[in-house]
């Protein structure tokens, strides 16, 4: 494996998880962390013992602020919701750390040693209908990568990445869609060229804060029981179970009629000569059953681009970090 190969990074800045993607000889190696802290009153005894187990945190103001993947545990034990740097696929506007952390968590993620190396991290699609401004939030990830020390940094879209990932047996061609935390994002392209990207303004925070409202649960410990245990096959066993069931199909009913619509509005759709295949990829697509309840819908609602098969990806909570290392080592 060449030099230059090692020394490219794909970066998935998500609304739930950073994920960075390296290639290495014995495949794609991946390192992930919650996209998420919490604060606890600082003591210094906390903050040894932080540092013993190698727990990610930082002191401030008389605070420990717990970030990545230990914070959701933390804030479980402490019966307190974590706090978020992003909220529907950006930056988040109302939570004043924002920026400190997530330069924290993706640093985390990211190899010691910046020198010669080039990263390409995922940016979101616009939401479908809307005219909302992505420029901010792109060049605010590109300074936080560029301060780490990188040079060479440079974007990529995630449903697109999503295709760079998985259809490489279709040249390329094919729908990619990403089911995140913050949203849905699907993209169109024909070998390898975007035709259509746009995003859903419903992912897995929708369907955790609109369970917790209706259940009185936190959405904290609701995105857990979402992620240890919750599967479409068979009757919902409780409330929470039930709710979280009628908003993960309240979102994949959006995601579907968002494809119908995008596809059928759009005249840069080329004419293909047979089906495409689509992928799912991300956090939301892994409860049990996922896969056919999204097809079932898509029966229900055909698009105007004939669709040759549903699939999972292979590794769908590390798709858009591998789409953009390959959208890095093709440049």
């Amino acid at each position: 494996m060449s030099k230059n190969q090692n020394n490219v990074i794909g970066l998935d800045i998500g609304t739930s998880r950073v994920v960075a993607a390296q290639r290495a000889d014995e495949g794609d190696r991946f390192v992930a962390q919650l996209n998420a802290f919490v604060t606890i009153p600082h003591t210094k005894l906390t903050e040894n013992s932080l540092k013993r187990e190698n727990v990610p945190h930082s002191v401030a103001e008389g605070q420990i602020l717990i970030y990545g993947n230990e914070s959701a545990r933390m804030a479980d034990l402490l019966g307190r919701e974590v706090r978020r740097p992003m909220t529907r696929g950006v930056l988040n506007a109302d939570e004043q750390q924002s920026l400190a952390q997530i330069a924290e968590i993706v640093k985390t993620t990211l190899p010691d040693n910046p020198k010669g190396a080039k990263v390409c991290f995922s940016v979101p699609a616009p939401p479908l209908g809307q005219e909302v401004n992505l420029t901010y939030h792109e060049a605010t990830l590109r300074q936080i990568i560029e301060q780490l020390g990188y040079s060479d940094v440079r974007s990529v879209n995630e449903g697109v990445a999503v295709v760079y990932s998985e259809l490489e047996d279709t040249n390329f061609t094919g729908i990619g869609v990403s089911c995140g935390g913050g949203l849905c994002n699907v993209a169109l392209a024909y070998m390898s060229v975007p035709v259509l990207s746009f995003s859903i303004a419903k992912g897995g925070d929708f369907i955790d804060s609109s369970a917790a409202s209706v259940t009185g649960e936190m959405v904290n410990r609701i995105r857990l029981i979402k992620e240890e245990s919750f599967h479409f096959n068979g009757q919902p066993s409780d409330k929470v179970m039930q709710a979280i069931s009628v908003y993960y199909d309240d979102m994949i009913h959006a995601l579907v009629q968002g494809l119908r619509s995008a596809l059928s509005g759009s005249r840069n759709v080329p004419r293909f000569g047979r089906p495409v295949p689509l992928v799912l990829s991300g956090g939301g697509v892994l409860p049990r059953g996922f896969r056919e309840r999204f097809e079932k819908a898509l029966q229900a609602t055909p698009l105007s681009v004939p669709v040759s098969e549903i699939r999972l990806a292979n590794d769908p909570l590390n798709t858009t970090a591998r789409g953009a290392l390959v959208a890095g080592l093709s440049e």
